[in-house]
């Protein structure tokens, strides 16, 4: 069995090709630019040419696309998008008109693209998180071909165009632990994908429409649990454990027992550093840690629902491209809090791919196969 898993982050998109017929370590992988700040980049040569741009496409990940069409606006150049695209920019329609962007129907937008296409003063950009024709052609330059499984992970913080999405990101992530908090809650076959969670469900319509087949195995997590349930394919992730995931944007620590995630919280990492981690690691494991207070912080927040004391706490699994952060601490050859209880996780000996082996375990989680042997399932 082939399944293609890909953890599209706000810096890399991480994809890996299982074969359940080889070892894991033999997979095939690639890390590559973020389809976010391939759009973000495509958007800025139009700014730096003076074109207008045309958003087609689907709910995609913001960041530098967003911040990319924000500046091609202040420069004084015209930015079309249909809904869908437009949703990329924010939850609310209302908002986006407000921006200076100008909301087109399909039909429009393609009139559009083909009209400026043909002046050179027009570029449609389509935005997609997960591009299969783009990794089928990576693919097939090596002579691969491209799977019929697939498990996709993307940052989804729910679509709330009333309050802030942090709030609301935590809102779900608070319903998904105080329902177990297990592998399960938080991974969905295309058809069991909240309403909530609109980029994702953009995603698995996105990805069932190129694959042409309806019937096409897949499933779909947030890059978070993703993150975690996949460190935790470490041998070293002894339980009670906390992970934390150290991302290109994101930051995002998880208390784990009995493969159950029972306390949480999410900042941004250009907000923390050594010490400010090491301090809500040890309190998330007291259950001192307060939504409140990281939330007022800039981050997304906090919630805990058991908390066993951090003494209890045998191992903490660090993982993420950032994770250097916690590295500085652990080389300092200072003995801090938490120095021996730390562990720079490589499950199957990639560290990158934390993500990939989390969407591989919630693959067999909603596919179970008998026959072939993977960790955590």
């Amino acid at each position: 069995m082939l399944i293609l898993a890909a953890d599209v982050g706000t810096g890399t998109q991480d994809i890996l090709l299982f074969d359940s017929e080889k070892e894991v370590e033999n997979s095939l992988i690639m890390v590559m630019p973020a389809p976010t700040r391939i759009t973000g980049e495509k958007i800025r040569k139009a700014t730096r040419e003076g074109k207008a741009i045309v958003l087609t496409g689907n709910i995609m990940g913001g960041g530098p696309s967003a911040f990319a069409v924000r500046a091609h606006l202040k420069a004084g150049f015209p930015v079309y998008a249909t809904e869908q695209a437009a949703l990329t920019i924010h939850d609310s329609i209302e908002k986006v008109k407000a921006f200076g962007i100008r909301i087109v129907s399909e039909e429009e937008a393609k009139q559009l693209a083909c009209e400026g296409e043909a002046k050179k003063d027009t570029v449609n950009i389509i935005m997609q998180d997960f591009d299969p024709e783009s990794v089928s052609s990576a693919l097939s330059a090596f002579g691969v071909c491209m799977p019929e499984n697939y498990a996709v992970a993307v940052q989804d913080h729910g679509n709330a165009p009333e309050k802030s999405n942090r709030v609301y990101r935590f809102e779900l992530f608070r319903e998904f632990i105080d329902r177990g908090g297990k592998l399960a809650n938080f991974v969905y076959r295309p058809g069991e994908i909240p309403e909530a969670f609109t980029r994702m469900k953009a995603q698995a319509d996105s990805l069932l429409k190129s694959v042409g087949n309806p019937e096409t195995r897949s499933i779909f997590m947030d890059t978070g649990p993703a993150a975690i349930f996949g460190a935790l394919t470490d041998p070293a992730a002894i339980q009670p454990s906390i992970v934390v995931n150290i991302g290109n944007g994101h930051t995002l620590g998880a208390l784990v027992n009995k493969n159950r995630i029972t306390a949480l919280f999410e900042h941004h990492s250009s907000s923390m550093d050594p010490e400010k981690l090491q301090d809500y690691i040890v309190r998330l494991a007291n259950g001192s840690l307060g939504f409140e207070e990281v939330f007022e912080d800039g981050g997304h927040g906090a919630y805990i629902r058991e908390a066993p004391g951090f003494e209890q706490v045998r191992s903490i699994m660090v993982t993420g491209p950032k994770r250097q952060m916690l590295e500085k601490l652990s080389k300092s050859g200072i003995r801090t809090e938490i120095s021996h209880k730390l562990h720079f996780a490589a499950p199957f000996g990639s560290m990158m791919l934390s993500g990939c082996f989390g969407l591989l375990a919630g693959f067999f989680e909603k596919y179970p196969e008998p026959s072939i042997k993977f960790i955590n399932h």
